[in-house]
């Protein structure tokens, strides 16, 4: 008897095993997907970015859409919805559906991250796609077409741009930084108040400047600005493999595939600069709510 309970006790952890095996094989076969995805949308966005004279329209204040978002959305969507069925689909540029709330793993995409950047001529977009499950990122793949830098992450596997694994970088103290900013948000003046505090970088789209910060080439970026999930999914996936810390505005942890898909602003780091920018980016109305 007692022989057959120690058998039967040790049959789950076998099994376990097993599925944890079985889990990263699927994990290996989405992320190549989702990378293949990304190529096939950036050679959309290319192509509209050589030859010009695509349709551009509005979405509402600020928010343009042009034609590139719409055919890159409609690539990533023939490729990662029939292979995955019972996964949910939140995407910028498709029609949301109440379904993906009842699914584990949902992909968030979005086609065409930094569409103003796009139509200035500006090569820092890029093509953002993440898988959830139980509402945290476990891939993550940012993809600039221009610059032809691919950024992918799995869970516990690391982050890498193409080939090479990346991590964050080791900056501690803010005074040496560079934070990556919003070239919107600078333009408006709202990033004047940290010069002499942290070196600030303009830089292009949300998912472009999480990747450059898991990649090391800047040490933050943070935000006030409320920001969808599609902007952030896939990037907190590579800073978290990366090495580096992401949470909301108020230091809070991030949970995606949510009924409300805008997070109240971002702070994503290295860790090491993640008190000290708690201490400054949050706006002082924030601070005191």
């Amino acid at each position: 008897m007692q022989a057959d309970s120690k058998i039967k006790n040790a049959a789950p952890s076998a099994k376990s095993g097993g599925a944890r095996a079985a889990a990263d094989d699927d994990l290996k076969r989405e992320l190549a997907l989702a990378k293949k995805a990304a190529r096939a949308a950036g050679e959309i966005l290319r192509g509209h970015w050589r030859r010009g004279g695509y349709e551009i329209g509005s979405k509402g204040h600020d928010n343009p859409v042009t034609q590139a978002d719409l055919e890159a959305d409609h690539a990533i969507k023939s490729l990662l919805r029939e292979p995955f069925p019972d996964y949910g689909w939140l995407s910028e540029e498709t029609v949301d559906n109440d379904a993906r709330l009842k699914c584990r793993r949902v992909w968030i995409v979005d086609p065409l991250d930094g569409t103003k950047e796009f139509i200035r001529g500006v090569p820092e977009f890029c093509v953002a796609i993440a898988l959830i499950e139980d509402g945290v990122p476990i891939l993550g793949v940012t993809y600039n077409p221009i610059k032809r830098e691919m950024y992918s992450a799995a869970r516990g596997a690391g982050c890498y741009l193409n080939s090479k694994r990346v991590h964050v970088t080791r900056t501690r103290t803010l005074k040496r930084a560079t934070v990556l900013a919003s070239r919107s948000e600078t333009a408006r003046g709202e990033w004047q108040v940290f010069h002499g505090v942290m070196k600030v970088s303009p830089t292009g789209s949300v998912a472009y400047k999480l990747a450059l910060v898991a990649g090391g080439k800047g040490d933050a970026t943070f935000t006030r600005s409320p920001k969808s999930e599609w902007d952030i999914a896939s990037g907190a996936a590579l800073v978290m493999e990366a090495g580096g810390s992401i949470t909301d505005i108020r230091g809070r942890e991030l949970r995606f595939n949510q009924r409300v898909v805008k997070l109240e602003g971002l702070i994503a780091d290295n860790k090491l600069l993640h008190r000290a920018l708690m201490e400054v980016a949050p706006h002082p109305a924030l601070k005191s709510k």
